[in-house]
């Protein structure tokens, strides 16, 4: 655990079939860049939806939301052209990560947004990303050089086995669970340790389904943007996630090459408690034990409630 005046450091290298935490040492960060920040399918997209909204309202996007808001560490992305995305932005910077904090380059004069989720409902949308990845996506997170470990393998038939081992093995030595992708739960840790920190916001996915303009109006308080209720209607309204569903090639481009059925795959129901049809009691202990290994019981209790983390 951290202490109250202690920062974060980066303390480990995150590569795999998906991931290269160095290729962060390739950008220059600026003062006032925005990092947003999941381990995966806890609401990612749908926050950068929301932060450019807030950067650009009243604008159009200057390019698709996955080019303008680019994943530094995903390996199979040119980090040149990222690089020189980046380089040629003359607006405030939001920048997508998939890294735990212990992974990530820290600076007191940039903002960090973590977006959290109920780990079960995380299973649940990551089981349908996984086995709609179609064969030229998996040879491409295979066959690119540079690969660190071990294959990514195709997503198992049955749902339980593949709960079975994410839920009980992790893909990095430090890690509990996750398998074959990483760790949902030390990414939140990583983060939950430095949750005094003034810089970083916790933001959950149920509190953005919940009440949505408020987590809205939260985030731009945090980010310092300010704008007329007017406005923050107008947002509300751009990013319900029916709208973002509708409007999904435009937010994130042309997925047809590694979804099957593309970007409308890509982003798909967002709902929460699926999970309640589909694991046993056996699982859910599975489940348990998992929280209890990694998680501090506070931020066991928000990854499952969500609320306000002060």
């Amino acid at each position: 655990m951290s202490q109250p005046n202690s920062l974060p450091q980066r303390t480990r290298v995150y590569q795999n079939h998906h991931l290269d935490s160095t290729r962060w040492d390739a950008i220059a960060l600026r003062p006032r860049d925005i990092v947003i920040s999941t381990a995966y399918k806890a609401g990612t997209t749908w926050t950068q939806t929301i932060v450019g909204h807030l950067i650009f309202w009243g604008r159009e996007f200057p390019a698709v939301l996955l080019k303008e808001s680019p994943w530094v560490d995903m390996r199979v992305l040119p980090l040149d052209e990222i690089k020189a995305t980046l380089e040629a932005q003359q607006h405030r910077r939001f920048i997508k990560t998939h890294l735990p904090l212990d992974g990530l380059p820290y600076r007191a004069d940039m903002q960090y947004i973590m977006v959290g989720r109920d780990p079960r409902d995380v299973f649940m949308s990551l089981w349908n990303h996984y086995r709609n990845y179609t064969p030229v996506a998996l040879t491409i997170f295979n066959e690119l050089p540079g690969r660190v470990g071990d294959v990514f393998p195709p997503c198992p038939d049955d749902i339980h086995e593949l709960w079975n081992t994410w839920i009980s093995r992790g893909w990095f030595e430090w890690e509990n669970e996750g398998w074959p992708w990483f760790s949902v739960l030390h990414h939140a840790q990583s983060y939950w340790n430095y949750r005094h920190l003034p810089n970083l916001l916790f933001v959950h996915y149920g509190d953005l389904k919940a009440d949505p303009e408020g987590e809205i109006r939260r985030i731009a308080g945090f980010l310092g943007i300010e704008h007329t209720d007017e406005a923050f209607r107008g947002i509300t309204e751009a990013v319900r996630l029916q709208n973002v569903q509708k409007n999904s090639e435009r937010i994130v481009g042309d997925m047809d090459m590694f979804f099957e059925g593309g970007a409308k795959t890509f982003l798909f129901k967002g709902t929460n408690g699926r999970w309640k049809d589909v694991l046993s009691e056996a699982e859910l202990v599975q489940y348990r034990a998992a929280m209890e290994k990694s998680l501090a019981p506070e931020c066991a209790r928000w990854m499952e409630q969500g609320g306000i983390v002060r």
